[in-house]
């Protein structure tokens, strides 16, 4: 994200298979994509499974949550040093 109010925030979750990415769940997309033969048959079962409805979740469960904690943490630490 990249303003306090978490507007532009967004929640990516990619799967990797021998340093390939497979598949990539974004938020901002809302569906599973794949990226290798396996990737899309697996992406279009999750699309149409309950692997879809838990990955919508998490933006507001993990990410919406936990943003302030961590966006707090970035702006103590960011600052002249002396």
């Amino acid at each position: 994200y990249s303003s306090k109010d978490l507007h532009g925030i967004e929640f990516i979750d990619s799967y990797y298979f021998n340093q390939v990415e497979d598949i990539r769940f974004n938020s901002t997309v809302g569906k599973f994509v794949g990226y290798t033969e396996l990737g899309v048959k697996n992406a279009e079962a999750w699309n149409k499974g309950s692997e879809l409805v838990q990955e919508l979740g998490e933006l507001e469960r993990v990410c919406k949550r936990n943003a302030a904690i961590y966006y707090g943490a970035v702006l103590d630490k960011t600052g002249e040093q002396g």
